[in-house]
C-alpha cells in the first residue's frame, strides 16, 4: 500500500494501492511512513508518486458511502494529513504519475514541487461536477497554492489539465515524458535535502498559517 525507499538522501513514498484513494487503511500507512520519515536523520528530502495510471483519486467515496455517519471525523483525518505536509520539515516534490483528482489532486499541492507526465494523466478538481462543495480547509489550500484564475477555474469548472496545460496554468513546475517523471522529481529534490528541515518547516507554517488554520 505505502513503500517508502532512500535514494542518496530522497526519500521516495510510493503509494501502490489501486486508485491510491484515501481509505483508513491507507491513511494509516501513510501516516506510519511519515512518521518514519520525520524520524528519519538529515540531510534529507522527499519524493512521492503513484503507480501505474494513478497518482491519487483523494476521497475514498465507496467507504464514505458505507459509513456516512463518520465524514466529520474522515474529513478532519484528511486536513491533519494536508496540514501535517504544509509543515513537514524538509523538502517535497509530488512526482505526479498519472491522474491526480479531488483531494489527490490537492495532497500534491501540498509539495513544494509537482512533476507531471506530458503525455498521459491529469490533475483534476471534479467536485463541481460530483456535487461536492469543497470544505474551508479546502478551498484555503487550493487558493494559497495555486493563481488566482487557475484555482477559480479549477474549482468552478472542473477542468482536466494534462501536464503541459498545467505547467501553464501555474499548477505544476515541470512536465516531462513518463520515464522521466521519476528522474525529474529526484533531481529537484536532491540539491534540496542540504536545507535545514526545521526552518523550512517553521518557513512553510508562518507562509501558509491562514490555510494551516482552517484546516486544523
Amino acid at each position: 500500500m505505502i513503500d517508502l525507499r532512500r535514494e542518496g538522501d530522497v526519500h521516495v513514498l510510493r503509494f501502490d494501492d489501486g486508485e491510491n484513494r484515501f481509505s483508513p487503511d491507507f491513511l494509516d500507512a501513510l501516516s506510519a511512513a511519515l512518521d518514519e520519515l520525520t524520524a528519519a536523520p538529515a540531510p534529507k528530502a522527499l519524493v512521492t508518486t503513484g503507480t501505474g495510471k494513478f497518482y491519487s483519486n483523494g476521497l475514498d467515496l465507496d467507504w464514505l458511502s458505507a459509513d456516512a455517519d463518520r465524514w466529520g471525523p474522515y474529513l478532519e483525518r484528511v486536513h491533519g494529513l494536508f496540514a501535517r505536509m504544509l509543515t513537514l520539515p524538509m523538502p517535497t516534490v509530488a512526482a505526479v504519475n498519472g491522474h491526480a483528482f479531488a483531494a489527490g489532486a490537492m495532497l500534491s499541492l501540498t509539495h513544494d514541487y509537482r512533476v507531471m507526465r506530458a503525455d498521459r494523466g491529469w490533475f483534476c478538481l471534479p467536485e463541481v461536477d460530483l456535487g461536492l462543495p469543497f470544505t474551508p480547509g479546502m478551498s484555503a489550500l487550493i487558493q494559497a497554492r495555486l493563481p488566482k484564475l487557475t484555482a477559480h477555474e479549477a474549482m468552478v469548472t472542473g477542468r482536466r489539465y494534462a501536464g503541459e496545460d498545467a505547467v501553464a496554468a501555474g499548477i505544476a513546475h515541470r512536465a516531462v515524458a513518463e520515464a522521466e517523471v521519476a528522474a525529474t522529481a529526484l533531481a529537484l529534490a536532491a540539491p534540496l535535502a542540504a536545507k535545514d528541515g526545521a526552518t523550512v518547516a517553521r518557513i512553510r507554517t508562518d507562509l501558509y498559517r491562514p490555510v494551516l488554520d482552517v484546516l486544523t
